[in-house]
């Protein structure tokens, strides 16, 4: 069974940066696409990027140019960088592969 933990959240301000980890165990990691979503208070849950098993990339255009997904295959980890943070990318933000979610890591940013 699929296990995923994100961690890295945190309170920063505007145009500061944070990266995102999503550690997975119980699955053959490298075979599988991963993502990153996130939902904000009162609003869906939105995909923010996605990579493949073979390291395509994928953005909402909201956040295209600032951040960043890649993968670790060696340590069956998911990361996303995010840069020039703004307040509205204030969210809980959530790993994800295929059906398995993780627990979702808050992300907060100051004006």
């Amino acid at each position: 069974q699929v296990q995923l933990v994100e961690s890295g959240g945190g309170l920063v301000q505007a145009g500061e940066s944070l990266r995102l980890s999503c550690a997975a165990s119980g699955g053959i990691f490298s075979f599988n696409a991963m993502a990153w979503y996130r939902q904000a208070p009162g609003r869906q849950r939105e995909l923010v990027a996605l990579i493949t098993s073979g390291g395509n990339t994928n953005y909402a255009d909201s956040v295209k140019g600032r951040f960043t997904i890649s993968r670790n295959n060696a340590k069956n980890t998911v990361y996303l960088q995010m840069k020039s943070l703004k307040p509205e990318d204030t969210a809980v933000y959530y790993c994800n592969q295929g059906a398995v979610w993780g627990q979702g890591t808050l992300v907060t940013v100051s004006s």
